[in-house]
């Protein structure tokens, strides 16, 4: 151990004399985790080190390390869960510095911060004449030292280290047919609300088959869930060696076994999906009903289970509510993590749009980002739909959008949202996704799944049709004004402790539209 403090310190010392302004404690803090991943791992638990564990440091101050994580939440769960305690505990065990820990919010336009420290680091086999780098890198496998040409070397004659020039090297991405960099986690504008399906899928793609098997991320539509997966998919893809990485959807899962049945291709079907290396089956509810498909799938899933495959799959609600699924396969799903995904706040939904704009190397007015966030809260698919017709309304005229012209595309594209829509459908929506009969909505019954499912229903008629809350209240067996508008509060106030109820107007909301369609 004194060895390795030794190496450290030599470090330390090599990157001040560069003429830095304060030490650089990188080497310290490197070791900090190192030891703190393998104690975690000794008590089982590994994973802990994967999901909270992503602090960058980033400088130091007089008797102060300052380092970055990507959100409040995490910030907030490291230290709740005691983590950064015991990152300051290990720092001065190691170090003999008693330095405070200020955690910071990484700015995700800045330049990326070096990455934590992997599973096979060492500080006792790095040979002593390449002891530093300026930009100070992981340190190298053990045993495994292979030094590269940006290496510095310590010079003797003025004590310090000289950089050697190295030409920017390009790699190749490998090329997947269902995956691509659209859909990668440096896309995904992740937020406090997110931050744990976000980690916990980060997490996944980091570990395969080992953390979090198998991950489940459920919500509204439009909110992320197939970008969150296809993250997951890209990042094993270009990071490992696995090949056989299958991305489909559940509807066409099943067009592809009710194939293979009428072709007497079983075999072929067995063999492909049961000898995959990471399976991400979207969209899952599309299984309802369909007894055979859920059979196959069952067996599928053990198969992999079993050799440690890792599967993802996405589902637009909790696997509870799924009603023609059997609990067998349900067990299958949350066998690992259920994480649900919920729709951005304001700032959040700004920053996506800042986000698709740079992408596209595109101007808007902040007003007109301003109103845009504030006018589409249904889902991020909506938003970027909403933002496409605003690009294209601007790249046609060819002029700077105004904030009147943008309030009439925004009009114009949700207008049918709240057209052709009664009071009648809503209530039969309502009452099938509650399982109450519709009758019973419209009645007197208090029962308390009857009366949550009828406040569901009220508050719904009063956002998505134009009656009065009288009206609406003749909807209700004659209920007056002011029993109308209690319904609405009580759905308002319960939005704003509960995210995942939004999750389930949006549902709501969906089966609305397909019942609107098939009516």
């Amino acid at each position: 151990m004194n060895s390795i403090i030794s190496i450290l310190q030599k470090k330390v010392k090599a990157g001040y004399n560069i003429g830095m302004n304060s030490p650089d404690y990188t080497p310290f803090w490197e070791e900090t985790l190192r030891q703190i991943k393998q104690n975690l791992a000794e008590n089982g638990r590994a994973n802990d080190f994967v999901l909270w564990f992503n602090i960058n440091y980033v400088d130091s101050q007089e008797g102060k390390i300052i380092a970055s994580v990507a959100s409040n939440y995490i910030r907030n769960e490291m230290k709740n869960r005691g983590y950064l305690t015991m990152i300051q505990e290990t720092f001065y065990e190691i170090s003999g510095l008693d330095m405070q820990l200020e955690v910071t919010i990484r700015d995700r336009n800045a330049e990326k911060p070096r990455s934590p420290i992997t599973s096979h680091e060492s500080t006792q086999d790095i040979p002593l004449k390449k002891i530093f780098q300026q930009n100070v890198q992981t340190m190298p496998p053990q045993h495994n030292f292979k030094p590269k040409a940006s290496f510095t070397e310590i010079n003797p004659q003025y004590g310090y280290v000289e950089k050697a020039p190295q030409e920017e090297v390009i790699v190749a991405k490998k090329i997947h047919p269902e995956l691509s960099e659209q859909y990668s986690f440096e896309n995904f504008i992740s937020s406090d609300e997110n931050a744990y399906v976000y980690n916990a899928a980060l997490a996944v793609s980091k570990n395969p088959g080992t953390a979090y098997n198998p991950l489940l991320i459920y919500g509204g539509v439009g909110l992320g869930k197939t970008h969150l997966m296809k993250a997951i998919g890209y990042s094993i893809f270009q990071s490992t060696n696995f090949k056989n990485i299958i991305y489909i959807t559940a509807e066409n899962f099943t067009n592809e076994f009710t194939q293979s049945i009428r072709d007497r291709s079983e075999k072929k079907f067995k063999d492909k999906y049961r000898n995959a290396d990471v399976l991400l089956i979207d969209d899952i509810h599309f299984f309802e009903d369909k007894d055979k498909t859920q059979e196959e799938l069952f067996h599928t899933f053990n198969a992999l289970y079993d050799k440690q495959k890792q599967m993802v799959f996405t589902c637009d609600r909790p696997v509870s509510e799924l009603k023609q699924i059997t609990e067998r396969l349900k067990s299958r799903f949350t066998r690992g993590v259920s994480a649900d995904i919920h729709m951005p706040k304001y700032e959040v939904r700004s920053a996506i749009i800042q986000h698709k704009l740079e992408k596209q190397d595109k101007r808007l007015s902040p007003e007109v980002i301003d109103l845009i966030a504030k006018s589409i809260q249904s889902n991020v698919r909506d938003l970027e739909a909403c933002l496409n017709s605003i690009i294209l309304y601007s790249d046609i005229t060819g002029g700077n959008l105004s904030l009147s012209q943008a309030k009439d595309i925004i009009s114009k594209m949700f207008a049918q949202d709240t057209t052709q829509v009664t009071a009648e459908i809503i209530q039969r929506v309502v009452a099938d996704y509650f399982n109450v009969s519709y009758t019973d909505i419209k009645g007197k019954k208090r029962h308390k799944n009857i009366a949550f499912a009828r406040h569901i229903a009220v508050y719904l008629i009063h956002e998505l049709t134009e009656l009065s809350s009288t009206e609406i209240g003749h909807e209700f067996s004659g209920r007056d004004h002011t029993t109308i508008m209690h319904s609405c509060e009580v759905i308002t106030k319960q939005l704003q402790i509960d995210e995942s109820l939004n999750d389930t107007l949006s549902i709501i909301k969906k089966d609305i539209r397909e019942y609107k369609k098939n009516s």
